[in-house]
């Protein structure tokens, strides 16, 4: 099987969601943080599939992601994602030391298909640090919350990293999810999407929403 050279030279064979903590710290005395985020985050917070998905996306932090990549098994293999190439993990650490990397694909080497992506995000002990603007920040039990024993990234903030330039299939997910939202929960996403992506073709509908009086910076007390 010859190795892949970019993201969509192998299909998706994504890894059961709770077969995640088997595969991401199975060789790791203690493993390393790690949550399930974008859209089937917000599937599992729901209860149900919002859409079908063709991959499976994971989260952990920049300082983490080393342990977690030694923590695979060796049924499966880490490649760096950069543009529309990939490279495997080692070869790409040592040819660029201080690569920023941000995205990982996770393969299945033996059935030659990509099993999940993990994104490095940013954050400290104490707390969940937005990538794109450091100012925002959340402590990790309100970042991510365990849902039958698999931390998921909190739904508020999945749509956030959606919000920069939202798709067709963002609106999907921004409408399933948006109304079943506690009301701390829409308003933090309200003031993000407002402070840090105020261009966002969403904000619009917060800015001038239709029933303005059901808007969060609208209530009383606000």
């Amino acid at each position: 099987m010859s190795d892949p050279a970019s993201p969509s030279a192998l299909p998706w064979a994504s890894v059961a969601v709770d077969d995640l903590a088997a595969l991401l710290g199975a060789g790791s005395g203690e493993p390393p943080r790690w949550w399930l985020s974008g859209g089937v985050a917000l599937d599992r917070w729901l209860g149900r599939s919002i859409r079908p998905r063709e991959g499976l996306d994971v989260s952990t932090t920049s300082t983490q992601l080393p342990a977690l990549i030694a923590a695979l098994p060796a049924t499966h293999d880490a490649w760096v994602v950069t543009g529309d190439t990939v490279r495997g993990w080692d070869d790409a650490r040592a040819e660029e030391p201080d690569l920023d990397v941000q995205h990982v694909l996770i393969r299945d080497v033996a059935r030659g298909a990509w099993a999940a992506q993990v994104h490095a995000e940013d954050g400290t002990d104490r707390a969940w640090l937005y990538r794109r603007d450091a100012r925002l920040q959340l402590p990790w039990e309100r970042a991510v919350r365990e849902i039958d024993g698999i931390p998921t990234g909190a739904p508020e903030v999945q749509l956030l990293w959606k919000a920069l330039r939202p798709r067709p299939e963002d609106d999907v997910d921004k409408d399933a999810v948006l109304p079943e939202l506690t009301e701390e929960a829409r308003a933090w996403w309200e003031r993000a999407l407002m402070s840090i992506h105020p261009h966002s073709t969403w904000a619009i509908h917060v800015r001038s929403p239709l029933t303005p009086a059901k808007a969060s910076w609208n209530r009383p007390g606000r």
